[in-house]
């Protein structure tokens, strides 16, 4: 991902998108570069318009997390739920234990 946002800032300062570039930023990041994906990311983007891309993913809908009424309903209901589970298989263990003694 340090690649792409390598990529990107370099775009944003209008710098020209270079292997040099490219290890400059990410090494100034704290990043140890790997040329093979600097390489792989320079040739996946040749022909793409960086700006367009943007534009195009600015512009997709983005899909909301389901809420529930409750807000955090959902882990308390799943608590009670193990709760709940355990005692059921407490109450199981005990009623073995009475049959073994008549």
């Amino acid at each position: 991902m340090e690649y792409i946002y390598a990529a990107l800032l370099l775009h944003k300062a209008g710098q020209k998108l270079t292997a040099k570039a490219m290890e400059d930023t990410l090494t100034a990041a704290g990043v140890t570069p790997d040329k093979g994906m600097i390489k792989a990311l320079l040739a996946a983007l040749k022909d793409v318009n960086i700006d367009e891309a943007l534009k195009s993913a600015a512009a997709m809908p983005v899909a909301a997390a389901p809420v529930s009424a409750g807000g955090g309903a959902p882990a308390e209901e799943k608590k009670e739920e193990k709760k709940e589970e355990k005692e059921e298989k407490e109450e199981e263990f005990t009623a073995g234990l009475g049959s073994l003694f008549g």
